[in-house]
Protein backbone atom coordinates (compact mmCIF):
# COMPACT_ATOMS: atom_id res chain seq x y z
CA UNK A 1 0.00 0.00 0.00
CA UNK A 2 1.41 3.28 -1.14
CA UNK A 3 1.73 5.52 1.41
CA UNK A 4 2.06 9.45 0.51
CA UNK A 5 5.02 11.58 1.75
CA UNK A 6 7.71 10.52 4.20
CA UNK A 7 8.18 7.29 3.91
CA UNK A 8 8.04 4.65 7.45
CA UNK A 9 11.73 3.62 6.65
CA UNK A 10 12.54 7.53 6.59
CA UNK A 11 10.86 7.87 9.94
CA UNK A 12 12.44 5.00 11.02
CA UNK A 13 16.24 6.50 10.02
CA UNK A 14 15.43 9.73 11.86
CA UNK A 15 14.25 8.08 15.24
CA UNK A 16 17.04 5.23 15.26
CA UNK A 17 20.03 6.58 17.26
CA UNK A 18 22.77 4.60 15.19
CA UNK A 19 21.11 4.92 11.87
CA UNK A 20 20.39 9.03 12.71
CA UNK A 21 24.49 9.22 13.93
CA UNK A 22 25.65 7.95 10.51
CA UNK A 23 23.46 10.24 8.98
CA UNK A 24 25.12 12.94 10.61
CA UNK A 25 28.42 11.64 10.48
CA UNK A 26 27.69 11.53 6.09
CA UNK A 27 26.91 15.47 6.58
CA UNK A 28 29.97 16.62 8.91
CA UNK A 29 27.41 17.35 11.22
CA UNK A 30 27.58 16.71 14.63
CA UNK A 31 26.01 15.93 17.76
CA UNK A 32 25.94 15.60 21.71
CA UNK A 33 28.12 12.73 23.13
CA UNK A 34 25.45 9.75 22.88
CA UNK A 35 24.41 6.62 23.64
CA UNK A 36 21.53 3.58 24.15
CA UNK A 37 21.70 1.68 27.41
CA UNK A 38 19.36 -1.11 27.92
CA UNK A 39 20.31 -2.05 31.58
CA UNK A 40 21.70 0.04 34.51
CA UNK A 41 24.90 -1.26 34.03
CA UNK A 42 25.01 -0.17 30.09
CA UNK A 43 23.52 3.33 31.27
CA UNK A 44 26.15 4.17 34.25
CA UNK A 45 28.73 3.12 31.73
CA UNK A 46 27.62 5.36 29.05
CA UNK A 47 26.87 8.65 31.79
CA UNK A 48 30.48 8.14 33.04
CA UNK A 49 32.15 8.45 29.57
CA UNK A 50 29.83 11.27 28.66
CA UNK A 51 29.82 13.11 32.00
CA UNK A 52 27.12 14.25 34.02
CA UNK A 53 24.59 16.06 33.33
CA UNK A 54 23.37 13.77 30.87
CA UNK A 55 19.14 13.96 29.63
CA UNK A 56 17.89 10.67 28.98
CA UNK A 57 15.07 9.59 27.80
CA UNK A 58 12.87 6.69 26.41
CA UNK A 59 12.87 5.91 22.94
CA UNK A 60 9.61 6.66 20.03
CA UNK A 61 7.88 9.32 22.27
CA UNK A 62 6.44 12.25 21.62
CA UNK A 63 5.87 15.36 24.20
CA UNK A 64 9.30 14.61 25.84
CA UNK A 65 7.24 11.95 28.00
CA UNK A 66 9.70 10.20 30.52
CA UNK A 67 12.31 12.79 29.96
CA UNK A 68 14.72 13.89 32.65
CA UNK A 69 17.90 15.91 33.45
CA UNK A 70 20.18 13.49 35.27
CA UNK A 71 22.96 15.03 37.60
CA UNK A 72 24.50 11.74 39.57
CA UNK A 73 24.39 8.21 39.64
CA UNK A 74 21.86 7.33 42.31
CA UNK A 75 19.31 9.31 40.27
CA UNK A 76 20.27 7.80 37.03
CA UNK A 77 19.72 4.04 38.96
CA UNK A 78 16.57 5.52 40.04
CA UNK A 79 15.50 6.51 36.41
CA UNK A 80 16.42 3.04 35.10
CA UNK A 81 14.75 0.92 37.75
CA UNK A 82 11.37 3.32 36.95
CA UNK A 83 11.75 2.85 33.36
CA UNK A 84 9.11 0.45 31.96
CA UNK A 85 9.15 -1.39 28.00
CA UNK A 86 13.48 -1.32 28.22
CA UNK A 87 14.32 -3.73 25.30
CA UNK A 88 17.10 -3.70 22.63
CA UNK A 89 14.63 -2.93 20.22
CA UNK A 90 13.51 0.01 22.37
CA UNK A 91 16.46 1.20 24.57
CA UNK A 92 16.85 4.23 27.22
CA UNK A 93 19.29 6.96 25.05
CA UNK A 94 21.17 9.02 27.24
CA UNK A 95 22.29 12.26 26.04
CA UNK A 96 25.08 14.93 27.20
CA UNK A 97 23.23 17.51 28.23
CA UNK A 98 24.39 21.03 26.87
CA UNK A 99 24.43 23.89 29.49
CA UNK A 100 24.02 27.44 28.69
CA UNK A 101 22.91 26.76 24.75
CA UNK A 102 20.90 28.60 23.01
CA UNK A 103 18.16 26.25 21.09
CA UNK A 104 17.41 26.32 17.61
CA UNK A 105 13.89 25.10 16.10
CA UNK A 106 13.53 24.77 12.09
CA UNK A 107 10.66 23.82 9.86
CA UNK A 108 11.33 23.02 6.62
CA UNK A 109 9.79 21.22 3.48
CA UNK A 110 11.92 19.42 0.95
CA UNK A 111 10.56 17.72 -2.04
CA UNK A 112 13.38 15.44 -3.26
CA UNK A 113 15.45 17.98 -5.31
CA UNK A 114 14.97 21.56 -3.22
CA UNK A 115 14.36 22.60 0.10
CA UNK A 116 12.30 25.94 1.16
CA UNK A 117 13.16 27.15 4.84
CA UNK A 118 9.67 27.61 6.36
CA UNK A 119 11.54 29.50 9.63
CA UNK A 120 14.53 29.51 12.14
CA UNK A 121 12.66 30.10 15.55
CA UNK A 122 15.19 31.09 18.36
CA UNK A 123 14.02 29.73 21.26
CA UNK A 124 14.32 32.53 24.82
CA UNK A 125 14.87 30.05 27.60
CA UNK A 126 18.17 28.07 27.52
CA UNK A 127 18.24 24.38 26.29
CA UNK A 128 16.79 21.91 28.70
CA UNK A 129 13.39 23.31 28.56
CA UNK A 130 11.18 21.42 26.29
CA UNK A 131 10.16 23.27 22.99
CA UNK A 132 6.75 22.88 23.58
CA UNK A 133 7.28 24.99 26.08
CA UNK A 134 9.83 27.52 25.65
CA UNK A 135 8.71 30.74 24.27
CA UNK A 136 10.71 31.44 20.80
CA UNK A 137 10.53 34.40 18.26
CA UNK A 138 10.72 34.67 14.52
CA UNK A 139 13.04 36.10 13.35
CA UNK A 140 15.64 35.12 15.31
CA UNK A 141 17.16 38.34 17.16
CA UNK A 142 20.55 37.25 18.30
CA UNK A 143 21.58 35.06 15.79
CA UNK A 144 24.47 36.54 13.39
CA UNK A 145 24.03 35.74 9.42
CA UNK A 146 26.92 33.27 9.66
CA UNK A 147 24.94 31.11 12.18
CA UNK A 148 21.19 31.27 9.84
CA UNK A 149 23.57 30.41 6.85
CA UNK A 150 24.57 27.11 9.12
CA UNK A 151 21.65 26.13 10.50
CA UNK A 152 20.41 26.01 6.56
CA UNK A 153 23.10 24.45 5.15
CA UNK A 154 22.98 21.42 8.22
CA UNK A 155 18.78 21.62 7.16
CA UNK A 156 19.75 20.79 3.60
CA UNK A 157 22.21 18.25 4.38
CA UNK A 158 19.85 16.04 7.03
CA UNK A 159 16.44 16.48 4.77
CA UNK A 160 18.17 14.91 2.10
CA UNK A 161 20.35 11.94 4.71
CA UNK A 162 16.75 11.00 5.85
CA UNK A 163 14.99 11.23 2.65
CA UNK A 164 12.54 13.50 3.84
CA UNK A 165 9.17 14.10 1.08
CA UNK A 166 7.12 17.27 2.92
CA UNK A 167 7.92 18.71 6.12
CA UNK A 168 10.17 18.08 8.49
CA UNK A 169 11.47 19.94 11.98
CA UNK A 170 15.17 20.39 13.55
CA UNK A 171 15.84 20.83 17.03
CA UNK A 172 20.29 22.94 17.01
CA UNK A 173 21.66 24.21 19.90
CA UNK A 174 24.47 26.84 19.84
CA UNK A 175 26.99 26.01 22.49
CA UNK A 176 30.12 28.05 22.27
CA UNK A 177 29.75 28.92 18.73
CA UNK A 178 29.62 25.18 18.12
CA UNK A 179 26.21 23.74 16.00
CA UNK A 180 24.82 20.33 17.59
CA UNK A 181 21.90 18.81 15.86
CA UNK A 182 19.68 17.49 19.06
CA UNK A 183 16.85 15.78 16.64
CA UNK A 184 15.31 15.74 13.77
CA UNK A 185 11.46 14.69 13.07
CA UNK A 186 10.48 14.25 9.55
CA UNK A 187 6.77 14.93 10.37
CA UNK A 188 4.37 18.48 10.97
CA UNK A 189 5.68 19.87 14.69
CA UNK A 190 3.25 21.74 16.80
CA UNK A 191 5.16 24.72 15.42
CA UNK A 192 3.92 25.39 11.87
CA UNK A 193 0.88 27.11 12.45
CA UNK A 194 3.31 29.38 14.12
CA UNK A 195 5.43 29.71 11.43
CA UNK A 196 2.53 29.35 8.76
CA UNK A 197 0.43 32.28 10.51
CA UNK A 198 4.37 34.71 11.18
CA UNK A 199 5.76 34.21 7.65
CA UNK A 200 1.93 33.88 5.61
CA UNK A 201 2.79 30.68 4.32
CA UNK A 202 0.48 27.60 3.85
CA UNK A 203 3.01 25.23 5.35
CA UNK A 204 1.00 22.28 5.82
CA UNK A 205 -0.97 22.80 2.68
CA UNK A 206 2.11 22.63 0.67
CA UNK A 207 3.72 19.69 2.23
CA UNK A 208 0.57 18.01 1.60
CA UNK A 209 0.73 18.96 -2.27
CA UNK A 210 4.47 17.45 -1.82
CA UNK A 211 3.35 13.76 -1.04
CA UNK A 212 1.77 13.97 -4.49
CA UNK A 213 4.04 14.57 -6.18
CA UNK A 214 4.34 18.53 -6.77
CA UNK A 215 7.49 20.17 -6.16
CA UNK A 216 8.80 22.89 -4.50
CA UNK A 217 9.17 25.09 -7.83
CA UNK A 218 5.86 24.48 -8.92
CA UNK A 219 5.11 25.55 -5.42
CA UNK A 220 6.57 28.49 -6.23
CA UNK A 221 5.47 29.44 -10.25
CA UNK A 222 1.98 27.43 -10.84
CA UNK A 223 0.56 27.20 -7.38
CA UNK A 224 1.90 30.21 -6.36
CA UNK A 225 2.30 29.26 -2.40
CA UNK A 226 5.78 30.04 -1.95
CA UNK A 227 7.42 33.29 -2.52
CA UNK A 228 9.28 32.98 -6.23
CA UNK A 229 12.19 34.05 -4.39
CA UNK A 230 13.53 33.11 -0.80
CA UNK A 231 12.30 31.60 2.12
CA UNK A 232 11.49 32.04 5.63
CA UNK A 233 15.49 32.07 6.78
CA UNK A 234 15.72 35.44 4.65
CA UNK A 235 13.14 37.41 5.71
CA UNK A 236 13.34 41.41 5.39
CA UNK A 237 14.59 43.47 8.27
CA UNK A 238 11.19 45.42 8.42
CA UNK A 239 9.18 42.10 8.85
CA UNK A 240 7.19 41.73 11.74
CA UNK A 241 8.54 39.86 15.19
CA UNK A 242 6.27 36.97 15.77
CA UNK A 243 6.86 35.63 19.65
CA UNK A 244 5.38 32.56 20.35
CA UNK A 245 4.45 31.39 24.05
CA UNK A 246 3.36 28.33 25.84
CA UNK A 247 0.09 28.05 28.14
CA UNK A 248 0.76 26.33 31.06
CA UNK A 249 -2.36 26.61 33.44
CA UNK A 250 -0.58 24.98 36.71
CA UNK A 251 -3.29 26.32 38.99
CA UNK A 252 -5.40 24.21 37.46
CA UNK A 253 -3.75 20.94 38.35
CA UNK A 254 -3.13 19.23 41.64
CA UNK A 255 -0.96 15.99 43.23
CA UNK A 256 -3.65 13.51 44.41
CA UNK A 257 -2.59 15.03 47.86
CA UNK A 258 -3.65 17.80 46.52
CA UNK A 259 -0.59 19.91 46.39
CA UNK A 260 0.17 22.30 43.78
CA UNK A 261 2.14 21.34 40.56
CA UNK A 262 5.41 21.86 40.76
CA UNK A 263 5.22 24.71 37.96
CA UNK A 264 9.54 24.54 37.14
CA UNK A 265 10.31 23.33 33.68
CA UNK A 266 11.97 20.68 32.10
CA UNK A 267 12.71 18.41 29.60
CA UNK A 268 9.12 17.11 29.76
CA UNK A 269 6.19 19.21 27.78
CA UNK A 270 3.92 20.48 30.40
CA UNK A 271 2.02 23.24 28.42
CA UNK A 272 -1.76 22.61 27.06
CA UNK A 273 -1.37 25.37 24.43
CA UNK A 274 0.30 27.85 22.45
CA UNK A 275 -0.74 32.24 21.89
CA UNK A 276 1.22 34.23 19.63
CA UNK A 277 2.32 37.54 19.85
CA UNK A 278 3.15 40.25 16.81
CA UNK A 279 4.70 43.35 16.65
CA UNK A 280 7.51 45.34 14.58
CA UNK A 281 9.65 45.30 17.77
CA UNK A 282 10.95 42.39 19.83
CA UNK A 283 10.04 43.59 23.76
CA UNK A 284 6.34 44.43 22.21
CA UNK A 285 5.66 41.80 20.88
CA UNK A 286 7.12 39.56 23.99
CA UNK A 287 4.66 41.19 25.74
CA UNK A 288 1.51 41.02 23.63
CA UNK A 289 2.38 37.34 23.94
CA UNK A 290 2.38 37.42 27.98
CA UNK A 291 -0.91 38.92 27.70
CA UNK A 292 -2.06 36.47 26.10
CA UNK A 293 -1.26 33.55 28.07
CA UNK A 294 -2.70 34.97 30.71
CA UNK A 295 1.03 36.44 32.26
CA UNK A 296 0.50 39.80 32.03
CA UNK A 297 3.86 41.57 33.02
CA UNK A 298 3.98 43.01 36.55
CA UNK A 299 4.47 46.68 37.13
CA UNK A 300 4.80 46.71 40.73
CA UNK A 301 5.54 44.26 43.43
CA UNK A 302 8.16 42.06 44.94
CA UNK A 303 10.62 39.62 43.00
CA UNK A 304 12.26 36.93 44.08
CA UNK A 305 15.60 36.12 42.79
CA UNK A 306 18.00 33.03 43.66
CA UNK A 307 20.67 31.70 40.89
CA UNK A 308 23.56 29.24 41.49
CA UNK A 309 26.83 30.61 41.32
CA UNK A 310 27.83 30.13 37.63
CA UNK A 311 24.49 32.76 37.09
CA UNK A 312 25.43 35.40 39.68
CA UNK A 313 27.76 37.45 36.91
CA UNK A 314 24.81 37.37 34.50
CA UNK A 315 21.66 38.71 36.21
CA UNK A 316 23.00 41.55 38.08
CA UNK A 317 22.44 44.19 35.76
CA UNK A 318 18.57 43.03 34.94
CA UNK A 319 17.75 43.25 38.68
CA UNK A 320 19.41 46.34 39.13
CA UNK A 321 16.95 47.50 36.06
CA UNK A 322 13.92 46.09 37.63
CA UNK A 323 15.47 47.60 41.47
CA UNK A 324 15.34 50.91 39.65
CA UNK A 325 11.73 50.18 37.93
CA UNK A 326 10.43 50.37 42.04
CA UNK A 327 10.45 46.47 42.27
CA UNK A 328 11.24 45.05 45.90
CA UNK A 329 14.01 42.28 45.54
CA UNK A 330 13.90 39.15 47.92
CA UNK A 331 16.93 37.07 47.67
CA UNK A 332 18.65 33.87 48.99
CA UNK A 333 21.26 34.52 51.28
CA UNK A 334 24.28 34.18 48.47
CA UNK A 335 22.38 36.12 45.64
CA UNK A 336 21.20 38.96 48.48
CA UNK A 337 24.86 39.01 49.40
CA UNK A 338 26.11 39.45 45.64
CA UNK A 339 23.35 41.75 44.66
CA UNK A 340 24.05 44.68 47.91
CA UNK A 341 27.86 44.57 47.06
CA UNK A 342 26.81 45.64 43.36
CA UNK A 343 24.75 48.39 44.93
CA UNK A 344 21.14 46.77 44.65
CA UNK A 345 19.01 46.76 47.85
CA UNK A 346 17.98 42.80 48.20
CA UNK A 347 16.00 41.51 51.48
CA UNK A 348 17.57 38.13 52.56
CA UNK A 349 15.15 35.26 53.21
CA UNK A 350 16.21 31.49 54.50
CA UNK A 351 16.55 28.54 52.07
CA UNK A 352 13.69 25.70 53.19
CA UNK A 353 16.68 23.29 53.81
CA UNK A 354 17.83 26.34 55.91
CA UNK A 355 14.89 26.32 58.36
CA UNK A 356 13.88 29.10 60.27
CA UNK A 357 15.30 31.02 63.22
CA UNK A 358 14.07 30.62 66.76
CA UNK A 359 11.55 32.84 66.74
CA UNK A 360 10.59 32.17 62.94
CA UNK A 361 12.02 35.30 61.44
CA UNK A 362 14.06 35.62 58.63
CA UNK A 363 17.53 37.45 58.68
CA UNK A 364 18.05 40.41 56.96
CA UNK A 365 20.54 42.87 56.51
CA UNK A 366 21.35 46.16 58.76
CA UNK A 367 23.75 48.88 57.58
CA UNK A 368 27.25 48.93 58.83
CA UNK A 369 29.56 49.66 56.02
CA UNK A 370 29.15 50.00 52.02
CA UNK A 371 29.61 46.61 50.96
CA UNK A 372 28.88 44.50 53.73
CA UNK A 373 26.01 43.84 55.89
CA UNK A 374 25.26 41.80 59.73
CA UNK A 375 22.42 39.92 59.93
CA UNK A 376 19.92 40.41 63.03
CA UNK A 377 16.47 38.58 63.12
CA UNK A 378 13.38 41.00 61.59
CA UNK A 379 10.38 40.13 60.00
CA UNK A 380 10.20 39.24 56.52
CA UNK A 381 7.23 41.39 56.08
CA UNK A 382 8.20 44.71 58.41
CA UNK A 383 6.09 47.32 58.40
CA UNK A 384 6.99 50.42 56.37
CA UNK A 385 8.35 53.06 59.40
CA UNK A 386 5.03 56.20 59.81
CA UNK A 387 6.03 59.45 59.41
CA UNK A 388 6.31 61.56 62.01
CA UNK A 389 4.43 64.25 60.91
CA UNK A 390 1.29 65.09 58.55
CA UNK A 391 1.77 67.01 54.88
CA UNK A 392 5.60 64.63 54.68
CA UNK A 393 5.89 64.60 50.58
CA UNK A 394 7.62 61.72 49.60
CA UNK A 395 11.08 61.93 48.24
CA UNK A 396 11.42 61.71 44.44
CA UNK A 397 12.55 59.26 42.67
CA UNK A 398 15.70 59.73 40.41
CA UNK A 399 15.20 59.82 36.69
CA UNK A 400 16.51 57.03 34.81
CA UNK A 401 19.21 58.53 33.51
CA UNK A 402 20.45 59.09 36.80
CA UNK A 403 19.77 55.96 38.25
CA UNK A 404 21.55 54.31 35.37
CA UNK A 405 24.78 55.53 36.10
CA UNK A 406 26.91 55.26 39.76
CA UNK A 407 27.43 57.82 41.94
CA UNK A 408 29.64 58.74 44.76
CA UNK A 409 27.57 57.90 47.65
CA UNK A 410 28.05 61.53 49.10
CA UNK A 411 26.23 62.91 46.12
CA UNK A 412 22.27 62.43 46.15
CA UNK A 413 20.56 60.87 43.73
CA UNK A 414 17.69 62.93 43.68
CA UNK A 415 16.72 66.47 44.69
CA UNK A 416 15.48 66.54 48.54
CA UNK A 417 11.60 66.68 48.55
CA UNK A 418 10.82 70.56 49.85
CA UNK A 419 9.25 69.48 52.75
CA UNK A 420 11.82 66.88 54.01
CA UNK A 421 15.27 67.92 55.70
CA UNK A 422 18.01 66.86 53.63
CA UNK A 423 19.85 63.86 54.03
CA UNK A 424 23.24 62.48 51.89
CA UNK A 425 23.46 58.80 50.72
CA UNK A 426 21.35 57.71 47.68
CA UNK A 427 17.77 58.15 47.10
CA UNK A 428 16.94 54.38 47.65
CA UNK A 429 18.30 54.92 51.42
CA UNK A 430 15.69 57.70 51.40
CA UNK A 431 12.99 55.48 50.58
CA UNK A 432 13.93 53.34 52.50
CA UNK A 433 13.91 55.43 55.79
CA UNK A 434 11.85 58.14 57.30
CA UNK A 435 13.27 61.77 56.98
CA UNK A 436 12.27 64.69 59.03
CA UNK A 437 9.58 66.56 58.47
CA UNK A 438 10.20 70.26 58.49
CA UNK A 439 7.46 73.19 59.38
CA UNK A 440 5.59 74.45 56.05
CA UNK A 441 6.68 77.51 55.61
CA UNK A 442 4.54 80.20 55.39
CA UNK A 443 3.02 81.76 51.98
CA UNK A 444 3.90 85.11 51.24
CA UNK A 445 1.53 86.05 49.55
CA UNK A 446 -0.88 88.61 51.32
CA UNK A 447 -4.06 87.47 52.07
CA UNK A 448 -6.99 86.86 50.19
CA UNK A 449 -4.93 87.29 46.91
CA UNK A 450 -3.38 84.50 44.65
CA UNK A 451 0.35 84.68 43.82
CA UNK A 452 -0.63 85.63 40.08
CA UNK A 453 -2.46 89.01 42.14
CA UNK A 454 -5.88 87.97 41.09
CA UNK A 455 -8.35 88.73 44.41
CA UNK A 456 -9.64 85.24 45.62
CA UNK A 457 -12.89 84.35 47.90
CA UNK A 458 -11.98 83.66 51.24
CA UNK A 459 -13.99 80.72 52.79
CA UNK A 460 -14.15 79.97 56.12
Amino acid sequence: MPILGTSPEAIDLAEHRGAFSRVLDKAGLISPKNGTAVSFDDAKKIADEIGYPVLVRPSYVLGGRGMEIVYDEPNLSRYIANATEITPDHPVLIDRFLEDAVEIDVDALYDGTEMYLGGIMEHIEEAGIHSGDSACVLPPITLGNNVLERVRTATLAIAEGVGVRGLINIQFALASDVLYVLEANPRASRTVPFVSKATGVQMAKAAALIGTGVTINQLRTAYKMLPETGDGSTLPLDAPVSVKEAVLPFSRFRTPEGKVVDSLLGPEMRSTGEVMGIDKHFDTAFAKSQAAANNALPTEGKIFVSVANRDKRSVIMGVKRLSDLGFEIVSTGGTADVLRRNGIQATPVRKVAEGSSAEGRAPSPTSSSPGRSTWSSTPLRAAKPAATATNCAPPRRPSAFRASRRWPSSTPLSRPSRRCAPTSGPSRACRSTPRPCLPRKRSRTPPGRTPAGRTQARTR
